[in-house]
């Protein structure tokens, strides 16, 4: 005991003298602070110059002393101003930190939700109820819609490009980094520990042991942000071995992330009727059909296919082709409508839809130029929902492939060219004709308008019909879902507004705009090369 109390002795002797010496250097460094500055070029009073009387040096002095205090004054405000900053940045951070625990209890990290303030989580549940996360908002046209932007572990697929960004990029900036993989985080964390509120049931692996998620189960992701109100997130997960997804949406009203729902969705019994109008073109219904083949009869098996063909020419060649596939691959969900009429897209989707007299069915209405991936039926499943949401993908539409690939002696096989690159397409956004929509929905809203003729019009008709309606409507880039470039001709009898979207169409379907203004600029370029070659030339020979 004597030894410790002399050792605490000798401590406290150090420590006060380390005071004492930390307080004599602030002194030093105050005076130096406070001390004179002199000029080495001005005169000595006394020494060089006039002689100056007692008043001068008084003055002076009071001069000196009024500088001092002015800038002791100062100082002390400084610090006082410091102190205050100090504190401020103090209680921001408690503030903060308070924050992040009322977030953790609104996602439902912890159980304890009685210590969030009520006022804040009744403002922030507000913000979910004024967003477009439950129900539909009634909007005036189309271009009033906030689209979905679609994600993965890696990539994010974008519709704002600009001339910089593009279609597909892993994200460059961190903040939008961490906000993925937090989502992600967020959504396993609600899937792994549910609430007693959550439509899902415990799940056992094949040890009988707890399932747990992790991020290699999560297959896509989309969001969205309205800007007066949050950002919503739509997440899917799903086991390798296991048939049901999870599908969890998250909003974040401008704070913490907030559960919306948790839910297990079924789509091993959900049949696709996929609806294509035709008027000839037999030759690219024969790279549909093999597209169908690939994906529909050997990958998805829940398909069933109605082409809807108008016209005499080239009707026996299309039943040619449905029985060919019929023949190899014992495929007989399929139903051939004949029209003996001009083409109109809209007229076929509805004979088509009308055709299906097996009740309730999710319907994809596709065009024959168009190739999907089995990932995109799947996606049309879980974002089609009857009586609450459509799903309007963007199609990722590819240019000329005769300017995309100039350079090589013939355009590469389809398959390669199914590439998100600037060179080689673009999204889509101003097309609607790809949607995906339960056979009820179609027919409570009128479906397509008949008034409509010629090109293009029907599609926007029926998507400003949802967008009044009280359906959620998903509008997103998918990257299993191409549009194959094929010549467009714009009839000279379209009505002025539809021949201007013609050629719009026409004009951003052909190339990139680097390609584009090589094209533009190519006889100049040419003589740039020839006088280049022509100088070179000068050169070898001089």
């Amino acid at each position: 005991m004597p030894r410790r109390g002399l050792i605490l002795h000798t401590r406290t002797h150090w420590l006060l003298l380390g005071l004492a010496l930390l307080c004599s250097l602030v002194l030093f460094m105050y005076l130096l602070e406070c001390a004179p500055q002199t000029d080495g070029n001005a005169s000595l009073p006394g020494v060089v110059g006039e002689n100056y009387g007692k008043e001068y040096y008084q003055a002076l002095l009071q001069e000196q002393e009024e500088h001092y205090q002015t800038r002791a004054t100062s100082l002390k405000r400084q610090i006082a101003q410091l102190k205050q900053e100090l504190q401020e940045m103090s209680e921001k951070m408690r503030s903060l930190q308070e924050r992040k625990n009322v977030g953790a209890n609104g996602i439902g990290y912890q159980s304890n939700k009685e210590q969030a303030p009520s006022d804040l989580l009744e403002f922030l549940h507000s913000q979910i109820d004024k967003a477009e996360v439950s129900i539909g908002a009634k909007l005036p046209s189309e271009y009033g819609v906030i689209p979905f932007e679609s994600f993965t572990l890696m990539k994010v697929f974008q519709l704002e490009m600009g001339l910089t960004r593009h279609p597909e990029e892993k994200p460059v900036r961190k903040d939008k980094r961490d906000e993925l993989v937090e989502v992600i985080e967020a959504g396993l964390e609600v899937i792994n520990n549910p609430d007693e509120d959550d439509e899902q049931e415990d799940e056992e692996g094949p040890l009988g042991e707890k399932l747990i998620f992790n991020e290699n189960d999560f297959i896509e992701g989309y969001y969205r942000t309205e800007r007066d109100k949050g950002t919503q997130y739509e997440l899917f997960f799903k086991k390798a071995d296991l048939m049901e997804y999870r599908h969890v949406t998250l909003f974040r009203p401008f704070g913490p992330l907030m559960k919306v729902k948790s839910e297990m969705i079924d789509i091993t019994r959900s049949i696709i009727n996929i609806i294509v109008p035709l008027a000839e073109r037999t030759e690219a219904f024969v790279q549909f059909m093999q597209n169908f083949r690939d994906v529909c009869i050997h990958q998805d098996k829940k398909i069933h296919l109605t082409v809807v063909y108008f016209g005499k020419e080239g009707l026996s060649k299309v039943k040619s082709i449905l029985e060919s596939v019929t023949s190899e691959s014992n495929f007989h969900n399929y139903t051939l409508v004949s029209l003996n009429e001009e083409f109109n897209r809209g007229r076929g989707l509805n004979v088509g839809a009308r055709a299906w007299d097996k009740g309730e069915v999710l319907m994809f209405f596709c065009d024959v130029d168009i190739y999907f991936s089995a990932e995109f039926l799947n996606s049309c499943r879980l974002n089609a929902e009857p009586g609450k949401k459509v799903f309007y993908p963007v199609v990722f539409s590819l240019y000329n492939p005769a300017i995309v690939y100039a350079n090589q002696e013939v355009p590469p096989p389809v398959e390669q060219q199914l590439v998100h690159k600037k060179d080689s397409g673009f999204w889509r956004d101003f097309g609607f004709g790809m949607t995906c929509q339960y056979r009820s929905d179609f027919l409570s809203i009128g479906g397509f308008d008949m008034e409509v003729k010629g090109w293009g019009g029907e599609d926007v008709h029926l998507y400003r019909k949802y967008l009044h309606g009280d359906l959620i409507v998903i509008r997103t880039p998918v990257p299993g879902l191409f549009h194959l470039w094929h010549e467009k001709r714009c009839a000279d009898e379209l009505p002025p507004e539809q021949y201007r979207m013609c050629i719009q169409s026409k004009a951003m379907n052909e190339a990139s705009h680097s390609h584009l203004g090589m094209l533009v600029f190519r006889e100049e370029i040419e003589t740039h090369l020839h006088k280049q070659a022509y100088r070179t030339n000068s050169e070898a020979v001089g």
